[in-house]
């Protein structure tokens, strides 16, 4: 199993709570993409967002760059928001970064947006929703799976494409494409129908409730012909990993509380209640908090229900300290994947 982490970025904190500057964040994000790769870790996605706590806005420029910088690591976006974007120009920059690596380390996760800030950001109006991530996911698609520069394509979203060279060309030939959901069913089949592989943002509840999602993933998959490695599971989750579970528990809290609070300003979540939190970090919660045995352990429980190939956790939320965040990173790559490995090979 492929063991990662991603990020939105997080925009650190000064003493008196007021936030730093988000070009901090940025360079600490990419610091720790490095760090991750260094210390051996096998993914790293960036999310995109608005926010000023989260400002990773660009994942495709963060990607190219930290695709000069590091050796191994697979980069992806976790995800790139295609109703809101240009499919050409995500393609462009994803391909970019695909040469600049050398080829087969760049991935592309293609998300509707669990937020509404991007729409009107970029000028469009939330009604269209399901229009524009269907249609715009299809331009994507076509351009990836075409034989040549050349691309011909027509919806009402954008404009028509008529033998128009989209440029560079991946050094294999294509990027691998995900689709990112938070738990809808017909998301699901959709990427089933189309066999893509799966990504399960999974940010609360019991993830092994997600296993029949999962299931019905693979039978739509079935059904529509398609199989071998493009049919594939990957789980997203938040979590933080330090020597002690309670050293993770008093580490993670704080971001954890200031980032539902300001969720509750911009979303109208409910108010953060610590009596939740820590529940969400106690088996079978969702959240992956804890010293290196308790957290592989929990990732292995889970594939058990989901078979996924790949898990990875967010960790820097809400002005986390950035010597945690480069801390739980290492213990990700050098303490809980050789145990997930070695539970998984004993089973």
């Amino acid at each position: 199993m492929e063991i990662g982490a991603y990020s939105f970025g997080d925009t650190q904190l000064n003493p008196d709570g007021s936030p730093r500057s988000t070009s901090e964040a940025v360079r600490n994000l990419f610091e720790g993409i490095v760090h991750a790769d260094q210390a051996g870790l096998d993914y790293f996605g960036v999310g995109e967002h608005h926010t000023t706590s989260m400002p990773a806005s660009s994942p495709g420029a963060l990607i190219a760059a930290a695709a000069a910088a590091t050796r191994q690591i697979k980069l992806g976006s976790a995800a790139s928001i295609i109703g809101t974007d240009d499919p050409v120009r995500v393609f462009q920059q994803f391909a970019t970064a695909d040469a600049v690596s050398g080829g087969g380390r760049i991935e592309i996760t293609a998300g509707r947006g669990s937020s509404a800030e991007t729409f009107p950001l970029f000028g469009y109006d939330m009604t269209d929703y399901d229009q524009l991530y269907a249609e715009k996911l299809d331009l994507l698609m076509t351009i990836n799976h075409h034989n040549s520069e050349y691309v011909t394509w027509s919806g009402s979203v954008r404009p028509t494409l008529d033998k128009l060279a989209v440029v560079p060309r991946p050094v294999n030939g294509q990027i691998p494409i995900w689709l990112a959901t938070g738990g809808n069913a017909g998301s699901s089949a959709r990427a089933g129908q189309l066999g893509l592989p799966i990504s399960y943002g999974i940010i609360g509840g019991a993830p092994h409730r997600f296993a029949p999602l999962a299931q019905l993933y693979r039978a739509t998959a079935a059904k529509a012909g398609h199989a071998g490695a493009n049919i594939q599971v990957s789980v997203a989750a938040l979590g933080l990993i330090a020597p002690t579970k309670k050293e993770a528990l008093e580490r993670f809290y704080p971001g954890w509380h200031n980032l539902n609070i300001e969720m509750g300003r911009l979303r109208g979540w409910p108010a953060p209640d610590r009596r939740a939190y820590l529940a969400q970090a106690e088996a079978p919660g969702a959240y992956y908090i804890g010293d290196p045995d308790e957290v592989a352990e929990r990732i292995v429980h889970l594939h058990g229900y989901m078979g996924h190939m790949r898990h990875f956790l967010q960790t820097d939320i809400g002005g986390l300290p950035h010597e945690h965040f480069i801390e739980s990173l290492t213990l990700l790559a050098t303490e809980v994947k050789p145990r997930v490995e070695r539970l998984l090979s004993a089973k």
